[in-house]
């Protein structure tokens, strides 16, 4: 984005909460300095408590840069908490719009660019785009068709795609400094679904929410079944906790994870100890996940392909685990903590 002679555009400050990013950081830093901005850009990086060589790599990003037009210093994050590290971020910035960006994110070409001029056509207090799961292996490239799929969990506009548009939320996001100063920043007590929570918030307090295609975010997968699990078990834990925050946000498509979990539980006891009828459930499950996968796995390789069933299943299962045994300590908890919407003084 080119500024004209008579305009000046403003000053960008890119926030990173990293742990454990050893694999990716130093890709994702290269793609935020890479963007073609005219305007003055910050990079800060808060960095958690990480046991690989995630500081080592920030370090050096923040030698190689010292100077530049556009440079990385970091703040420390010692809880480790990915809301906390937003707003240490946050405080140790300066610039008027504040772009998110995770340690495995890669933003495409232009996306600051397009950013800040949506902000300024919509009048939104926050934009955000795709995220664009992308593998790197057999494993991952299953992961990220069965994200990208109907049959995923969820069919957010920032997972599959859609017209340009009023959003709840968005993925990371590019938000104006003000709308995150007059809430306060982040929720430290939301581990998970701090994003959501923050956007209901601004929209509460009669902001706009906008979703475009045009903003992208390549997003590397985990990287095995194991991480996958945990990491839709946690969303599926925070999603249940959002449902008890705030009643009314749940809808039919979040429920049919833990559904599914009951139904095939219940199949499987029932076709141990009763009747082989039972299993008749498990194994409907099972031909519609894998015929659920075969749209989504064209153009992949083979191994990819017969990989996306046991992501799907993963994904199904963790989160409808997760939503299930989200405990009612946790909402209470959060629920405490609630912060009400700043309505502008304007």
């Amino acid at each position: 984005m080119n500024a004209t002679p008579d305009e000046q555009l403003p000053a960008v400050s890119v926030i990173m909460p990293v742990l454990n990013e050893e694999r990716h950081l130093r890709a994702a830093v290269s793609a935020i300095l890479e963007q073609e901005y005219d305007g003055e850009m910050e990079v800060v990086v808060a960095l958690g408590p990480s046991t690989d060589r995630t500081d080592e790599i920030a370090a050096e990003l923040v030698a190689e840069t010292a100077g530049h037009r556009a440079r990385v210093q970091t703040v420390p994050n010692p809880t480790g908490r990915t809301p906390a590290a937003l707003n240490a971020a946050i405080k140790a910035s300066s610039h008027p719009i504040v772009v998110r960006v995770d340690g495995h994110g890669i933003l495409s070409p232009g996306y600051i660019a397009t950013a800040v001029r949506l902000l300024e056509e919509t009048g939104a207090q926050n934009v955000g785009g795709i995220m664009h799961a992308e593998g790197e292996n057999d494993w991952e490239h299953a992961v990220a068709a069965a994200m990208t799929s109907k049959i995923g969990v969820g069919n957010a506009a920032f997972h599959t795609g859609g017209e340009a548009q009023q959003a709840e939320t968005v993925y990371l996001g590019v938000f104006r400094r003000e709308a995150l100063e007059q809430q306060g920043g982040y929720n430290e007590e939301f581990i998970r679904a701090q994003d959501w929570e923050l956007n209901f918030r601004i929209r509460e307090a009669g902001g706009l929410i906008w979703f475009s295609p045009e903003l992208k975010v390549r997003y590397r997968p985990r990287p095995s079944v194991k991480a996958l699990a945990k990491q839709y078990k946690d969303y599926g834990r925070w999603r249940h906790v959002v449902a008890r925050y705030h009643e009314g946000s749940i809808n039919l498509r979040y429920l049919a994870p833990p559904t599914a979990v009951c139904a095939i539980a219940a199949g499987v006891v029932v076709g141990a100890l009763v009747t082989p009828w039972g299993f008749v459930v498990p194994a409907g499950y099972l031909a519609a996940i894998t015929a659920g996968s075969l749209p989504a796995g064209k153009g992949l390789p083979l191994k990819a392909r017969l990989q996306i069933p046991v992501a799907l299943a993963t994904m199904h299962m963790s989160w409808g685990w997760g939503f299930l045994t989200s405990p009612r300590s946790l909402a209470k908890r959060v629920i405490a903590s609630r912060r009400p919407a700043v309505l502008s003084e304007a």
